[in-house]
């Protein structure tokens, strides 16, 4: 073998090694790259995990909540419609929180439109099961508008309810199942609150008035009647007796304290009031402005006209700001009013009888040219 062979022979081992140490640089760095991908992908999990808990759940009230509050769900609301509805009526805390709920019970598709009586600060879970509930759906909503006498609020009840007309007159009868003050005498006249009354399925004729009676003591309650006995010198039902003719007389909210100062001035000077309203609750007429002279001579405890004083009960039932306006009357001096445009209720105000006359005038031109009076 000469020495050329025995280079070439070292050479080709020489390469085989080179070669050989190659294989394994290209194996490590795949090992490394892997390894760093492993690693990346670890920590992109970790932050994704650490983002999506960083992220709080909607706000949302724990519990069934308190007091009551109604709710109307119209047609075609969704589940954002409803909890938008919701939470601006105060029941939910979040609408995101009752969205979340809805989404979750495919029952929420069957909540029906309508109106519901509800609960303030409740659980987005609650406040969607109490939707969910058939008694919650207010099936009957039935409203009292300020001034109605006690009979037509029964006829009321017996013409928009399920109650038929002997039913909610033998209520109205029961009077001393309606928890009435001790100031009402026991007749429910003027203490039959006006407002909106959930008439539900489960509702006697007996319960809903005792519930127009609690609405009015609360009223009474706010507006201080109780306040108002002690400042004015007279008893509480003399207060609701005012407000009911306030309730009458008055065609401006405005107007009222001030029409409550005449009714007061009137009976500190022992004048008869002279209230065409009280005539008209005597012989149970409606639609009359003015009494006639044959209606003023009426032999009745409410001719006003003829007698001093209060009549012996209320004449209608009095909203809270006739209720007000009895209990905290204007002061003033003044001794006479007269509407002196019936389409406006413009009335005008006087202490002296001339000065009334003036504005009696002006009444009388008034009706030359309206079919009003």
């Amino acid at each position: 073998m000469s020495d050329l062979g025995v280079d070439e022979l070292a050479s080709g081992q020489r390469t085989r090694h080179k070669h050989g140490r190659g294989c394994v640089a290209v194996v490590v760095a795949i090992a490394v790259i892997a390894a760093l991908g492993i690693f990346a992908y670890v920590k992109g999990v970790e932050l994704v995990q650490g983002a999506l808990s960083g992220l709080s759940a909607p706000e949302d009230f724990s519990g069934d909540g308190q007091g009551s509050v109604t709710v109307e769900v119209q047609t075609g609301d969704t589940s954002t419609d409803i909890a938008a509805t919701l939470y601006d009526a105060g029941v939910v805390k979040s609408a995101e929180a009752f969205e979340e709920e809805a989404i979750a019970d495919s029952r929420s598709l069957d909540i029906q439109p309508g109106v519901y009586r509800l609960r303030e600060e409740m659980s987005a879970r609650s406040a969607l099961l109490l939707l969910l509930d058939p008694d919650a759906k207010v099936t009957n909503l039935l409203t009292i508008p300020e001034g109605l006498r006690a009979k037509e609020i029964v006829a009321r009840i017996a013409d928009e309810t399920d109650f038929s007309k002997r039913e909610a007159t033998r209520a109205y009868a029961k009077a001393g199942s309606l928890g009435l003050p001790r100031y009402a005498d026991g007749d429910p006249e003027g203490y039959l609150f006006p407002s909106t009354y959930d008439v539900s399925p489960r509702l006697s004729a007996v319960n809903l008035l005792r519930l127009m009676v609690e609405q009015f003591e609360a009223e009474a309650r706010d507006v201080g009647v109780g306040r108002g006995t002690k400042a004015l010198g007279v008893t509480p039902g003399d207060i609701v007796t005012v407000a009911s003719l306030v309730q009458a007389e008055a065609r401006r909210p405005g107007d009222m304290p001030k029409v409550a100062s005449v009714i007061y001035n009137r009976l500190d000077q022992r004048m008869p009031l002279q209230m065409d309203s009280t005539l008209h609750y005597a012989v149970d007429s409606r639609g009359e402005v003015v009494a006639g002279r044959a209606l003023r001579e009426i032999d009745s405890p409410y001719n006003t006209y003829k007698r001093r004083g209060l009549p012996p009960t209320p004449i209608n039932s009095p909203g809270a700001t006739a209720l007000e306006a009895a209990a905290h009357p204007a002061d003033s001096d003044y001794r006479y009013f007269v509407t002196v445009n019936l389409r406006t209720g413009a009335t005008k105000f006087a202490s002296s009888y001339s000065d009334h006359l003036r504005n009696v005038d002006q009444y009388q031109e008034y009706c030359q040219t309206s079919d009003e009076c």
